[in-house]
């Protein structure tokens, strides 16, 4: 079984893209998803996110995201902490779901595939790539959030430019090229290769 990575930055359309391999019938692990699951059910993984940013890290015993992310992304010391404690954990699920899979291929759909060792595992990544302007737009119309908002998360992520170089295959989703026919294109190269 092929395990593919997807990856791209924030408003790239990853998540489109992992939903069209999910309706031909592919896996799809949501990594980001599955974190923050992991972020409000691991307790030990809780107890580690509250000595590092304190008790307001949770109310009601839910991750409070909003507080976590106010500190993390204007503070990239306590953002590589934060990540080299839920990399790991999220990683792990990520590799037990993969190899309780049947499929001939697996998707692991994560934003941060190289800034991790999530790629190690992986046998090819997919870059879902979209111009920084239009990646803007997006976030800030799904978010309800400003540009400088969006500008401070993106500059925690790896370059785009960088991202999409060290990805095996990449999906252009500029509005300009059709995105089905590239997935289906590699769909069939996986499958053929898993075959």
């Amino acid at each position: 079984m092929l395990k593919i990575g997807l990856t791209g930055g924030m408003g790239s359309g990853k998540t489109t893209v992992s939903k069209i391999f999910s309706v031909l019938g592919i896996p799809v692990f949501y990594a980001d998803d599955a974190a923050k699951t992991i972020m409000n059910e691991d307790a030990g993984l809780k107890q580690s996110i509250i000595n590092l940013f304190g008790q307001a890290a949770y109310m009601n015993n839910e991750l409070n995201r909003k507080y976590i992310a106010g500190i993390a992304f204007n503070d990239k010391f306590k953002l590589e902490q934060l990540n080299a404690l839920v990399h790991p954990v999220t990683i792990a699920a990520a590799d037990e779901w993969m190899n309780a899979q049947t499929s001939s291929y697996v998707i692991k759909e994560a934003a941060l595939m190289f800034e991790s060792p999530a790629a190690a595992s992986l046998d090819y990544v997919i870059g879902v790539y979209a111009p920084q302007h239009l990646r803007l737009q997006r976030v800030m119309n799904r978010d309800n959030t400003t540009r400088e908002a969006v500008l401070a998360r993106m500059h925690n992520q790896l370059d785009e430019t960088i991202k999409m170089k060290l990805c095996d295959f990449v999906i252009i989703n500029d509005e300009h090229t059709a995105v089905l026919p590239q997935v289906l294109a590699l769909h069939k190269k996986f499958l053929e290769m898993a075959g």
